[in-house]
Order: structure tokens, then C-alpha cells, then sequence
């Protein structure tokens, strides 16, 4: 540039601004590339959300949202989501004919189950190629996947859909299996071909069915999400008793409102051209809210904002069109009342006592219960041992 008539001040301030701009910048040929994948994408969500959401699971772990999220918008936008099942999933998430021709049904794909080989589930698919597997002995046998396998689809409730078998009554019945079938009933089962030879005759036992709660738990642990009731829809009588809002309530509010809002993290976003503003998302029952926590209100409450699964936040409402947003001013934890969604039997759970402390969460035994002596070894409570507790995986981008 000097050598073309430029000043070297000019000169050396338009590099600077170039060097600025090239760590944040995008190149023309990658901004128009993005732009018609982004129109290609919105097109695609719009006319076919069914598809949008099959291909956005086969994706999986990519971007922003987890498959809970993807798969919730796809029902908002009236896509039938129908779970993993033995006799009907493939590895990947597929479409299947509905009443309504015009609109695909997804079928969650094995994929979903956690910690299922993709090995084994070929193995499934293979083996019920030109028959539909009858029973889990029947799986068992012609599949040939080790019972851990089948546990995990059990856990999963793969075999309820077809089978008719509930998450106990497929655990009971895979207890009876073992990896390697005796050979005497193997060589009888093949000898009477189409009929199964049992190895072990047990009894029918009517096993207690699982609290609504606890199956939503169980879905959030073995396949991510649940198609049964939002977890948060458990807690919404004890939230309102408290005055907290739904996120559909808090994102319609007018500008300038405060009110108190909840609902399970889902995404910690801190960038660094932001000057230390983190913005959150939460979701409940009725749909997501996005938060705005200023560095000193999330110095003030580190410790909740990083760790906590679910919490209510108060604040004001700030309205910028169509852009909405909670700003922040406190938080409070509510990772003990997410926890006790396992206990739930049903959206509106029987008041109890203030002095109940399993049902309000005291974080502590009250010691005036203990033996004389004080508190013992074995009645240390340590709060993150919950067995039907929800653990969501939250996408955290800093």
C-alpha cells in the first residue's frame, strides 16, 4: 500500500482492521455456502418436519440441541414420534406410513438406546428379517446378542409396543437367560423347530408397575428423552404454589415485567465477544425461555448457573420485537425438586406436611430422628446418590 501513494498510519490501520476482522469474519464463498444450507434446512424443517427430525437424530451428537429438544419441536409441529421398538426400529431413526399420507411417523431408531452395540442391533434386525420375534426367549435364541443387549433394550422399554412387556417384566424375563443356551434345550428347541423349549418354566408373577415418574426418569436415562409427560410437569403444582411462571407464561409476557420462571437447563452459552454475559436456555412443559445473566449476577450464583440441572431464576422480562428474554437478577436450585420426580405417580401429587422432610427435599436427616448416639456412618446422606434421579446433558459452549 505505501508503495502505491498510501500513508504508512493508513496503511497500518486498514491491516489492523483486517487482522480484527479475520477472527471473527466470514469469507464471502463460506457465508454464501451457509446461507443456502440454512435456507435449504428451513425449507426442508417447514415442509417436512418429519424428515427434519429423522435426519437430525441420525446426526447425533451435533449442534446446539440434544435429541429431547429436537424431538419436542417435531411434536409441537403435530409429527407422531413413536418409541424404539424390537420388532419395528433399525439402528437408524426411520419414517413409517400414518392414517394422514400427507406426514410420516418417526420411529426412533435403536440407535437411542444407550449403550447398545451397533453390532447387536444389526444382529436384531437380521434375525427378524422374515418373522417378527414372538417373545424375548424368541429374540434370544434366533438373534443370538448377549443378555446384556437385551437388557439394555429392556431399559429402554423396546419390548412394551410389540411384546407388551413393561420395563420389570422384560428385566423378569431376561433374568431367566444366560449367553450361552443349555445344550440339551437348544438341541430340543431345534428339534421341534417352530416351537421354543423353554429352559427354565417360572411362574407368572404380577410385578408392581412403575409411578408415571419413574418411567420418565428411565427414559431420560436409557434413551435421552421421554414421550410420555415433561419431567417439569410433575413439579407444576408445587411451582405454582410458589408463584413460578411457566417459560410459555414468562415468554409472553409484556416488556418490562418481573416474575419468576423455571425449568431444566439446557444450554450454558458464554462467547467471548459477549464481555462475560451468559445466556441460558431453559425448558419445561409448555415450551423454552432464554436467559440473560450479567457477569456480576452470575458471579453471585456460579455455583447453581454450572452445576444445577434445573433451577428458578427471577427477573425481568426485555422485549426487542420478537426477541425475548428473562434477565436475570436471582436463582435458586431446584435439583432436589427435579429429583423427586421419580416419587411422582401423577402431574398433582397429595399435599404433605411442612414437616415432611423426604417430600420437601431437607438436605439433611432432621437429628432429633436419630439414636441417641447422634448421627452414625451409614446415616450420612450424601444428595447426589439419587437412584431415580434425571440427569438431562446439557450443551455448554464457552
Amino acid at each position: 500500500m505505501i508503495d502505491n501513494g498510501y500513508e504508512r498510519e493508513f496503511a497500518e490501520q486498514t491491516f489492523k482492521q483486517l487482522e480484527g476482522f479475520g477472527s471473527y469474519g466470514f469469507p464471502e464463498s463460506h457465508a454464501a455456502s451457509f446461507a443456502l444450507i440454512a435456507y435449504a434446512s428451513a425449507w426442508l424443517k417447514c415442509w417436512h418436519p418429519d424428515i427434519f427430525c429423522a435426519a437430525l437424530l441420525n446426526s447425533q451428537p451435533m449442534g446446539f440441541y440434544v435429541p429431547a429438544q429436537i424431538v419436542r419441536d417435531a411434536q409441537d409441529h403435530r409429527v407422531e414420534i413413536r418409541p424404539v421398538c424390537v420388532n419395528a426400529s433399525r439402528w437408524d431413526c426411520t419414517l413409517e406410513p400414518t392414517a394422514d399420507d400427507s406426514r410420516f411417523a418417526v420411529r426412533l431408531g435403536l440407535r437411542m438406546v444407550k449403550g447398545l452395540a451397533n453390532a447387536n442391533a444389526a444382529a436384531i434386525v437380521g434375525a427378524r428379517a422374515d418373522t417378527p420375534f414372538a417373545s424375548i426367549d424368541d429374540l434370544w435364541r434366533r438373534a443370538g446378542v448377549p443378555v446384556a443387549a437385551l437388557v439394555q433394550i429392556a431399559e429402554a422399554d423396546g419390548f412394551r409396543a410389540t411384546l407388551g412387556l413393561a420395563r420389570r417384566e422384560a428385566l423378569w424375563a431376561i433374568k431367566a437367560l444366560r449367553d450361552e443356551p443349555l445344550p440339551l434345550f437348544a438341541a430340543a428347541a431345534a428339534r421341534e423347530q417352530q416351537q421354543l423349549v423353554p429352559e427354565i418354566s417360572e411362574p407368572a408373577v404380577s410385578l408392581r408397575p412403575m409411578t408415571a415418574g419413574t418411567e420418565v426418569v428411565e427414559d431420560y436415562g436409557h434413551v435421552g428423552l421421554s414421550l410420555r409427560s415433561h419431567p417439569v410437569a410433575f413439579l407444576r403444582t408445587d411451582l405454582q404454589r410458589r408463584r413460578i411462571v411457566t417459560c410459555q407464561e414468562a415468554m409472553d409476557a409484556r416488556d418490562g415485567r418481573w416474575l419468576e420462571a423455571a425449568g431444566i437447563v439446557l444450554v450454558r452459552q458464554r462467547p467471548g465477544s459477549a464481555k462475560g454475559v451468559m445466556f441460558i436456555t431453559l425448558e419445561d412443559e409448555t415450551g423454552i425461555a432464554n436467559l440473560v445473566v450479567w457477569p456480576q449476577v452470575f458471579e453471585k450464583n456460579r455455583r447453581i448457573i454450572l452445576s444445577a440441572g434445573m433451577f428458578a431464576v427471577r427477573g425481568r422480562i426485555q422485549r426487542e420485537g420478537e426477541v425475548v428474554h428473562l434477565v436475570a437478577q436471582r436463582l435458586t436450585d431446584l435439583s432436589s425438586d427435579l429429583a423427586s420426580v421419580g416419587d411422582r405417580d401423577a402431574a398433582f401429587p397429595l399435599p404433605h406436611g411442612r414437616g415432611d422432610e423426604f417430600h420437601h427435599g431437607s438436605p439433611t436427616p432432621d437429628p432429633r430422628g436419630l439414636a441417641p448416639k447422634g448421627l452414625r456412618t451409614r446415616d450420612i446422606y450424601i444428595p447426589d446418590l439419587h437412584i431415580d434421579s434425571i440427569k438431562v446433558k446439557t450443551r455448554d459452549f464457552r
